[in-house]
């Protein structure tokens, strides 16, 4: 008995045309910068990195640390006394903060022998350098903060500029990213504001 075997037709072997890989290749790379500069554009929309310099915030923060600000933190909810916030400075505009919120817009602040208070009643503060050696007291407009940095005596903050307009901030800061064996999520002590 003889078999037989269907014939198998074999598709027509079609020769790509000249530069169809390098338009792939052109289109690829193309698609990939165009995902970059809309992920670039998208981060930047939402979140800010910046610079600690200086000695203000110690020791909850460090000269040259990175940090990692939430810009919409305040398009969705409202300061909190405890946070720490990046602001455009209200006396030069092109010079950015970074203190710890303390007075909100209809409280009243007052520093007197080495202790802060609102509305009457003593702040905890487990994360400041040391206790302030100036005193004053500040009423807080509303659209207003009063802000300070956690080292005290070596901040320029609300108890030498005054208030900080609420719509100069830029976000809050959230997560201490570089250098990498400081990297932690930032801890703004929300209990601290014993003045409810």
């Amino acid at each position: 008995m003889e078999s037989t075997h269907p014939e198998t037709q074999n598709p027509p072997v079609t020769n790509p045309e000249p530069g169809a890989d390098w338009k792939r290749i052109a289109l690829d790379i193309l698609e990939t910068l165009v995902l970059a500069v809309v992920l670039y554009f998208g981060i930047n929309a939402v979140s800010a990195r910046v610079r600690v310099d200086g000695f203000s915030m110690n020791p909850s923060l460090e000269n040259g640390e990175y940090i990692l600000v939430n810009k919409l933190a305040y398009q969705i909810g409202e300061p909190a006394r405890g946070d720490i916030v990046v602001f455009e400075f209200p006396k030069d505009p092109r010079q950015d903060l970074i203190k710890r919120v303390i007075g909100l817009p209809g409280e009243t602040v007052t520093i007197q022998d080495g202790k802060v208070t609102v509305n009457d009643i003593p702040l905890t503060e487990p994360y400041i350098a040391a206790p302030p050696i100036y005193n004053g007291t500040w009423v807080v407009a509303e659209g207003q903060l009063f802000v300070l940095g956690d080292n005290r005596n070596e901040s320029k903050d609300s108890h030498e500029w005054g208030l900080l307009p609420i719509e100069n901030i830029i976000g809050k800061a959230v997560l201490i990213y570089w250098p990498p064996p400081k990297w932690e999520l930032i801890n703004h002590l929300e209990q601290a504001s014993a003045a409810q």
